[in-house]
């Protein structure tokens, strides 16, 4: 469906307003800002306040200040590298317009001596003098009569001035229609909310500073209406996902059966209740589309198996999709023994399959011949075909984007259930945000037998004391992980490199040291984790690769070094990668000092607790949405206007509204339907938008 017609304007370039030419377009780009749209939603940080002033007795410097004078003698300098003074009168003060390096027939055109005007500028105190340097404005009093009271301020690149930036977002709110209103007339009123059109002109014309704040009425209008959106575009996905003919997936469970006995630890409670869940979902004729998320070691992929043990059982085939080849290979690992006695072959699929070897597991995937296909990214190319897909388990799926999720589901023409994992829990309003077409089970205990971690801060001044440690417990027979934030030096950065730590370790411990990194040939990788495995290796320097899935059980000892450049969520992963056996485990916390608060109150958070979700609640409270959507779920959307630490009860009402929506107008076709369809072309922030096909 091509967009409403009241869009066109909105859609056009934004090359084509006022003031913006191919360099600033350029310049505009570097800000996400292409289309005029755009910079509607482009919106201000600050404002100028340019009320004119009566008085300037008792003024702070740095104040930008407007105020009527009267210039009087102007006085040159000796030389031009010397300032240009002004002397004016007004605001019951005598003081100073400077300028430097300015033309003085044009200063002298600017403030003719003898005649009143209006300047704006900030004022400094220079010797004891009060003076306004290069004033921002200098108008006649007709002229200052026209100026706004308050000016915004917009985020900036470089290429770009605020003037040309307000002149720009002028001409596009010029080109704002009035909308056919998608709001319920109850909420609006409620809430004391403007239309779209008004709200966006309060925003960028305000008239003061209450007009930003984050509960002003214009600016929670414009968020409810970004987040409107995006649940509604998540519901609208599920619905897509969901549409046509399902197929119930009931099996007899004795695969299952088969494999938890060869597991030989009963499941938790939350394990149990998540995959009865799943068998529910599964059965059904609709599609499942469900997140499992759990904290480190709480046993997601033993569900994991019994969901794809549930596909085999029906009578096809389930595949699980990782992000990386580490994980990939930890997974088929770990799982083929117990599918083995249940009797179903498992398939690992990557990129590094070629020729003969990689058309025997084509053939084998197409032919049915493998019950469960383990894979990288390599599973939703063109290549692969499978015989019977039912389930496609997605995991860490905050690496994976709407496309690729569908691209994987795209392979089973008859439909397939999709279940999701991650490792890092997600606080509410951020699964609200991402997963709003998911429903979710939280796995929340951890299995019988698990050992706490002991965590530990250390300074890096204390290096050798680590080490000196190190050695002891390598002598007793541990294993040890040793992370650090970069693969090699770099003169831009003072972080340790992990191939400098590891020559350092290696001179000191020999063939007990290794290395792995993401930019390791592959080959070279597994090597290095097969010697760790086997213990052949007792000290494994590594970078991030190791976050998550690789599963060492006899490691116990984790160095985490300058860990103050890690985020709360990383830091809680890299340490589940020990306590996952039967002795006891610790993680060193290496920190360069001195730490700011900010830093100190992760790390004191991380020796608090080993409870993932309330670490991850903490990493939104100390580092805000932001910079969370960042890094540890980076898959998440991000807002132009909403924030979702402040806009959690947004964010709710928003869910409950497209709720309500998709349940009484699934297509929407009705009078408030078609204008929630103007606004879906109108955001267009998700990417699941340009995968449907609303009719």
């Amino acid at each position: 469906m091509a967009r409403p017609e009241i869009l066109f304007p909105l859609f056009a370039n934004a090359i084509t307003l006022p003031g913006i030419g191919p360099k600033s377009a350029q310049a505009l780009e570097r800000l996400g800002i292409g289309k005029v749209v755009d910079l509607l939603f482009h919106i201000p940080h600050g404002l100028i306040d340019r009320r004119q002033r009566d008085s300037l007795v008792g003024i702070d410097p740095g104040e930008v200040v407007t105020v009527a004078v009267i210039i009087g003698q102007h006085r040159r300098g000796r030389s031009e590298t010397q300032p240009y003074r002004v002397v004016v009168e007004g605001g019951g003060l005598l003081f100073e317009v400077v300028y430097f390096r300015a033309k003085a027939d044009w200063i002298e055109r600017l403030l003719p001596q003898g005649e009143r005007r209006v300047i704006s500028g900030k004022v400094e105190f220079f010797d004891g003098r009060l003076q306004m340097t290069h004033p921002e404005l200098v108008l006649t009093e007709a002229d200052a009569k026209t100026m706004a009271p308050f000016e915004p301020v917009y985020p900036l690149t470089q290429g770009l001035a605020q003037r040309q930036l307000r002149k720009a977002v002028t001409g596009a709110l010029g080109k704002a229609p009035d909308m056919p209103e998608w709001l319920r007339k109850d909420m609006l009123e409620q809430k004391a909310w403007p239309s779209w059109t008004d709200a966006l002109r309060q925003i960028h014309e305000p008239q003061g500073a209450q007009t930003l704040a984050p509960g002003a009425p214009a600016r929670a209008r414009l968020a409810y209406d970004e987040l409107l959106s995006h649940q509604l575009a998540l519901m609208l996905a599920r619905a897509s996902m969901q549409r046509g003919k399902g197929q119930g997936n009931a099996g007899d469970g004795e695969l299952r059966k088969r494999a938890a006995t060869a597991f030989g630890f009963p499941p938790t409670g939350a394990q149990a209740k998540a995959l009865e869940q799943i068998e529910a979902d599964m059965r059904s004729a609709l599609r499942m589309l469900r997140l499992l998320q759990g904290d480190v070691g709480s046993g997601k992929t033993w569900v994991a198996l019994m969901a794809l043990l549930i596909a085999v059982e029906a009578g096809g085939q389930g595949a699980l999709m990782a992000p990386t080849e580490i994980l990939a290979r930890q997974h088929a690992k770990g799982l083929e023994p117990l599918a083995e006695a249940a009797g179903v072959a498992i398939t690992l699929l990557t990129g590094r399959d070629k020729g003969a070897a990689r058309r025997e597991k084509l053939a084998a995937i197409a032919e049915g011949g493998t019950g469960i296909v383990i894979g990288t990214h390599a599973l939703f190319q063109s290549s692969v075909a499978f015989h019977d897909l039912r389930l496609a388990v997605i995991d860490e799926q905050h690496r994976f984007g709407v496309r690729q999720r569908m691209e994987l589901t795209a392979k089973a023409p008859a439909g397939c259930d999709v279940l999701v994992m991650t490792a890092t829990p997600i606080p509410r309003t951020l699964a609200l945000a991402g997963y709003g077409d998911l429903d979710i089970s939280v796995l929340d205990e951890k299995p019988p037998g698990r050992q706490p971690i002991e965590t530990r801060l250390i300074s890096t001044e204390r290096y050798l004391d680590v080490v000196e440690r190190l050695g002891q417990a390598i002598a007793r027979g541990d294993r040890a992980y040793w992370v650090c934030p970069l693969v090699e030096e770099s003169d831009r950065s003072a972080m340790i490199a992990a191939e400098d730590r590891f020559r350092d370790l290696q001179t000191r411990f020999g063939a007990a040291a290794a290395l792995v990194h993401g930019q390791m040939p592959p080959d070279e990788k597994d090597a290095a984790m097969a010697r760790f495995q086997s213990g052949e290796a007792q000290i494994l320097v590594a970078t991030t690769v190791i976050e998550v899935g690789v599963d060492v059980p006899e490691a116990t000892i984790m160095v985490i070094e300058q860990a103050e450049m890690f985020g709360l969520a990383q830091l809680h992963q890299l340490r589940g990668r020990v306590g996952r056996g039967a002795g006891r485990s610790s993680c060193l916390l290496m920190f360069s000092p001195p730490l700011g608060a900010t830093a100190r109150a992760r790390l004191e958070m991380m020796r608090e607790t080993e409870d993932g979700f309330r670490i991850a609640e903490e990493d939104l409270r100390l580092r805000g949405a932001g910079d969370v959507l960042g890094t540890a779920q980076s898959g998440l959307p991000r807002f132009k206007i909403a924030d979702l630490e402040r806009d959690t009860g947004l964010m709710e009402a928003a869910r409950d509204d497209a709720r309500l929506v998709m349940h009484s107008d699934p297509t929407l076709r009705g009078e408030r339907g078609k204008a929630l369809k103007t606004l879906l072309y109108l955001m267009d922030r998700d990417a699941s938008i340009q995968l449907l096909k609303i009719g």
